[in-house]
């Protein structure tokens, strides 16, 4: 009882004036156990001793290790030291002798979040938003890393929910409005990520990753032009920005524009020689140019620095089956079809290939394929996003001490 009152003080008050209290209050009980002392453990984490305070709130738990008030505490202390994974183990503790601590909920999700632990983060940080009511600094707080937790796990539309309050609440985090754009344009909402890119840019006009984001939305619109003129702003801001010379060049070959691909594509390889995606669509460009010879070193070269390329898989079948290397065909283009099975395009070159083969049965198998695939062809939009950057940018994790 002593211990949930203390808690509950401590929603009404600044951290020292609570440590003060905790002091007062916890003195009577000092004699708990040899070593096991409360109000000591508080003066200590007060001095910023923390690695004594930390074992001196491991003491009180030992004593009493029914006090889920102690283990909570023990946790503030330990998330201070950066010791997440500690801290972690002992906000579940908490919880589970005591579900109903305030703040409880807050500090697991943050513990987790602060390991990279999106998945784990989600359940505390929504019970946080659910149960506690929270407000003001508190409930933005939660939100957002909810929010960014989401995001974390690639559920984007799910962050885009959490995030568009957060970045209303928090107009001048840029930051935090770049992810929610992010999260818009992963989503898919090309609108929403428009709008967090047009405001992201008039209070920086000069943001070469806003200006390539901004691309990538009007491309999902069907706005190719308008997405070149976004990545050309970003290479005039910022020419040596990763990627962007990758994603005008994937513009450019979009619209069959192979010569201003090639320049694109060999000016993000001047930057980064290993950049597969480059590697894999200069392969694509001279295989539609008939020079099967000089498109080879591109595609095995990109396969071998990045093995989930379906384009530089299919490229490569088709060559190897040209030259009438069936095994080898049949292994790449079994290999883009494991990739994602529901793209026609392999199946059908894996079906042309069996044929050439003698293989009837394993070829109408691929055409069956085929045909029952494009069925769904039209209920399946071609993903710009994900052919453009094999994976959304990473999350960083914020600072900031636990509540």
């Amino acid at each position: 009882m002593r211990s949930v009152l203390l808690i509950t003080i401590a929603m009404n008050m600044n951290w020292t004036t609570f440590l003060a209290v905790v002091a007062f209050i916890l003195l009577p009980i000092a004699a708990l156990a040899q070593g096991a002392n409360p109000a000591q453990a508080v003066a200590l984490e007060q001095q910023g001793k923390l690695a004594e305070a930390a074992e001196a709130w491991q003491a009180v738990t030992t004593a009493n290790p029914r006090d889920g008030a102690a283990f909570a505490s023990l946790g503030v202390v330990l998330a201070r030291e950066q010791k997440y994974p500690e801290a972690a183990a002992a906000y579940r503790r908490a919880l589970a002798l005591n579900p109903k601590l305030p703040g409880l909920q807050l500090n697991l999700g943050l513990a987790e979040f602060k390991q990279g632990h999106f998945h784990a983060a989600i359940a505390p940080l929504a019970a946080a938003l659910a149960a506690e009511r929270l407000n003001g600094p508190k409930q933005l707080q939660a939100r957002t890393l909810l929010g960014l937790s989401y995001y974390g796990t690639e559920r984007f539309a799910e962050a885009v929910k959490e995030l568009k309050p957060a970045a209303a609440d928090d107009p001048a985090n840029t930051e935090l409005h770049l992810v929610l754009a992010q999260s818009c344009l992963w989503a898919r909402q090309y609108p929403c990520a428009l709008d967090e890119f047009k405001q992201i840019l008039q209070t920086d006009p000069d943001s070469a990753p806003a200006h390539v984001l901004s691309g990538e939305a009007l491309d999902g619109l069907g706005k190719t032009p308008e997405a070149i003129a976004e990545f050309q702003a970003a290479i005039k801001v910022s020419p040596r920005e990763p990627n962007v010379h990758f994603g005008l060049g994937y513009l450019y070959w979009k619209s069959h524009q192979y010569d201003d691909a090639t320049r694109e594509f060999q000016a993000e390889l001047a930057l980064d020689p290993g950049h597969a995606q480059a590697l894999a669509y200069l392969g694509d460009i001279e295989m539609k140019a008939d020079k099967p010879e000089a498109a080879l070193p591109f595609l095995r070269k990109s396969i071998q620095l990045k093995s989930d390329l379906r384009i530089a898989s299919i490229d490569l079948g088709v060559i190897l089956a040209q030259q009438k290397q069936y095994p080898d065909a049949v292994a790449a283009l079994e290999h883009a079809v494991a990739l994602d099975p529901t793209e026609p395009d392999a199946h059908y070159r894996l079906a042309r290939v069996y044929q050439e083969m003698g293989k009837t049965v394993e070829s109408q198998k691929e055409f069956a394929k085929v045909r029952e695939l494009k069925k769904k062809a039209d209920q399946k939009d071609e993903d710009m996003v994900r052919k453009m950057s094999s994976s959304p940018p990473a999350l960083n994790s914020p600072t900031g001490p636990p509540n």
